[in-house]
């Protein structure tokens, strides 16, 4: 089996990851989960969430990963309980505490192991193995070899990340966020202390943050040492982020499966995708100990991404007309590119832009204003409109 995990934090995110290609989704409560400072989800918006996955034969997992404090222990099961009613796929637990309460209860509900419980190897798996866990969610330090070992070891389901922020901890025990802000880091409160930039009165300014991951070159490798689920990172991240980057990592694992996959495609995937993301990214990891090449310690800049222009609403194939809602800047003689999870990516030349009220406009530079593209090629609600940066034939 092998899966596509997207990050989801909200409701929206979740039918966006879910639409593009992902093939489960993992969420947070309002309680006990590591995103506190996501929109995450209501009870509502839980069951509305899991009954759009399962209509397209998806799966939806609930985090409760955080590390429990004597009073976060109150109400527990009955939110375990809540989460059985709605239909939850799996929770995603770090404390033991939570693994144990699951399987002392009966509690129908699958356990995955958060990669919060930083497991590298194969007897800590066997460990949890015994208390009901199906899946671990390996640390972010695993190397190919653990990965490899412990399949072969336990036979689990192995969990692993693909792409995202790093933490600069060991799989995010870390106290700094504590210690400098009283915002408890594995609790949901971190305040990113690593992404911080220091000043001192003789040095240049000092940073100590990881770059991000990102496995397109090694997804083959991972494979076959034996992962199930390919872990995007990114809750607090927006439409476009997730949208962009599950539907590359679909599209490549797809083209693997079927023996398809190109160098010269890598090559685009791994452009657009760093396009997306405003930080660099490695592999970290996975063939041994990261050097200072796989760190930010002086001069990082990290740009904001404006590429993302415009949500497509709806399409007139009477009129060949597209409506948008515009997400960034965008103007007449602009070349763009249009995308979504059921069409071949192309690029358009914007000749016209009328407003929501037929009135022809030479830019469009109001958030989320309504305009008019003509357009002879059919696009769908949620394809998305965004700058033309790269010409895929150049890489193929």
């Amino acid at each position: 089996m092998i899966e596509l995990l997207a990050p989801a934090g909200d409701l929206e995110k979740l039918k966006f990851a879910l639409l593009y290609g992902a093939d489960a989704v993992y969420i947070g409560g309002q309680n006990y989960s590591l995103r506190a400072n996501a929109k995450n989800f209501s009870f509502e918006d839980m069951k509305e969430g899991v009954l759009f996955a399962h209509a397209l034969h998806k799966k939806v997992y609930v985090t409760v990963n955080i590390i429990f404090h004597n009073k976060d222990t109150e109400g527990l099961e009955e939110y375990l309980w809540a989460l059985v009613d709605i239909g939850v796929d799996a929770i995603i637990a770090s404390d033991f505490f939570v693994v144990h309460l699951i399987h002392e209860k009966n509690i129908p509900l699958e356990v995955h192991l958060s990669t919060q419980a930083s497991v590298l190897n194969h007897k800590s798996a066997m460990f949890y193995k015994k208390f009901g866990v199906t899946r671990i969610v390996l640390a972010r330090e695993a190397s190919k070899r653990d990965i490899q070992y412990i399949k072969e070891s336990t036979g689990l389901e192995l969990e692993c990340f693909v792409h995202g922020a790093m933490c600069t901890s060991i799989s995010g025990r870390c106290v700094l966020s504590n210690v400098l802000t009283n915002r408890d880091a594995n609790r949901g409160g971190c305040a990113q202390i690593c992404r911080w930039i220091f000043k001192t009165d003789e040095n240049p300014d000092f940073s100590m943050t990881s770059k991000d991951l990102n496995m397109v070159y090694f997804l083959q490798e991972m494979i076959d040492a034996g992962v199930n689920s390919f872990k995007v990172e990114g809750r607090m991240r927006g439409i476009y982020y997730i949208a962009t980057v599950i539907l590359c990592y679909r599209r490549m694992l797809d083209k693997i499966l079927d023996r398809s996959l190109t160098e010269g495609e890598k090559k685009y995937y791994l452009a657009v995708l760093n396009r997306v993301a405003n930080r660099e990214s490695s592999p970290q990891f996975f063939h041994g100990l990261p050097s200072e090449n796989e760190q930010y310690f002086l001069g990082r800049q990290e740009v904001s991404n404006q590429d993302f222009l415009g949500l497509v609403l709806s399409y007139n194939e009477d009129e060949k007309e597209v409506v948008l809602e515009q997400r960034n800047y965008f103007k007449v003689g602009d070349e763009v590119e249009f995308f979504g999870p059921n069409m071949e990516t192309f690029t358009y030349t914007i000749h016209t832009i009328k407003n929501e009220n037929d009135e022809e406009i030479i830019v469009a530079n109001h958030p989320n204003m309504i305009v008019k593209l003509p357009l002879d090629r059919i696009v769908s609600r949620f394809d998305m409109m965004r700058v033309k940066v790269f010409d895929k034939q150049t890489f193929l």
